[in-house]
């Protein structure tokens, strides 16, 4: 049968929460709860976020009891200070996230556009397409299945139903067509990556 805390004294209770007694808990959360909760509810102004705090002072209580000194002040006056501590480092720990997150948000639409760089890419995607489309109907779809489609030369040989040696072969001579072709359409640069 659990015993009674109701008439033990706060420092009485905590000793109890010291040898893990969780009906002095309890009775530690009826008596202070709601002054835990209403100082947390009113420095974050948020249900949730103040539940939280509740949950982690008593929990802290349950934990560590021996940090309560009856000496230094009551039981209420501790759990309020540790309440207070908490609830000041949440605000704190939110301000400090949401300073980061405009700051990266900032940093991501002043880097994300760059009309330059979109049009560059835009014309060497295009000549990519002509260069592919301009290749001979075998070239053209070995180099599709190799590097649009990621599959290997054994997987190219096997969808075309050739031998491995002549895909190689249609992508090598493919590729070699399509490096002439961005070369004499100015894109060297890229040209040469192939």
């Amino acid at each position: 049968m659990p015993i009674s805390y109701v008439e033990a004294s706060d420092t009485a209770l905590v000793v109890a929460i010291g040898r893990y007694h969780e009906s002095a808990l309890a009775e530690a959360y009826r008596r202070h709860g709601g002054a835990v909760y209403g100082l947390a509810k009113r420095l974050l102004r948020e249900v949730a976020p103040a539940e939280d705090i509740v949950q982690e002072v008593f929990l802290r209580l349950w934990n560590d009891p021996e940090r309560f000194d009856p000496e230094r002040g009551s039981l209420r006056s501790f759990l309020l200070a540790q309440t207070h501590g908490r609830a000041v480092d949440r605000l704190r720990s939110d301000h400090s996230r949401r300073d980061r997150e405009a700051r990266e948000a900032r940093e991501a639409a002043t880097a994300g556009y760059d009309l330059e760089r979109e049009v560059v890419d835009f014309t060497v995607a295009e000549a990519v397409r002509e260069a592919v489309d301009a290749l001979p109907v075998d070239e053209r779809r070995a180099i599709e299945l190799a590097y649009f489609g990621g599959r290997t030369y054994r997987e190219v040989a096997t969808a075309l139903g050739e031998p491995e040696g002549t895909v190689k072969s249609r992508i090598r001579t493919g590729l070699r067509r399509m490096k002439g072709s961005l070369s004499d359409a100015g894109l060297a640069a890229g040209a040469s990556e192939i």
